[in-house]
């Protein structure tokens, strides 16, 4: 199978400027809007160094909560990872939506 060119979407990306931190991970988020990303899931294969997934599968993570959701720094299990990635995708989706970024 053909490796397929990533979806990027810049009116996403551009959204999460400003935006609350989705994951909120206590003890972690930092609360600040002003270092919130788009940041990206790591499915395996999917991420590393140049390499990033889809737009679609990522969400709005302050700077503190994309470090340890992408483990640069230790204080998350990786299940407890998996959970926060999905609950900040999803909740991120949500405010896509809400504020008509995506119809």
């Amino acid at each position: 199978m053909q490796k397929q060119k990533p979806i990027r979407i810049k009116k996403i990306r551009e959204s999460a400027r400003g935006q609350d931190c989705a994951a909120g991970v206590i003890g972690i988020c930092n609360g600040n809007q002003e270092t919130t990303v788009l940041a990206h899931y790591g499915e395996a294969g999917e991420k590393g160094m140049g390499l990033k997934p889809d737009d679609t599968s990522a969400a709005y993570l302050c700077s503190s909560c994309h470090d340890a959701m992408d483990g640069r720094v230790p204080g998350m299990t990786q299940g407890s990872r998996e959970y926060a990635w999905f609950r900040a995708m999803r909740r991120t989706w949500r405010l896509l939506i809400e504020n008509g970024v995506l119809k």
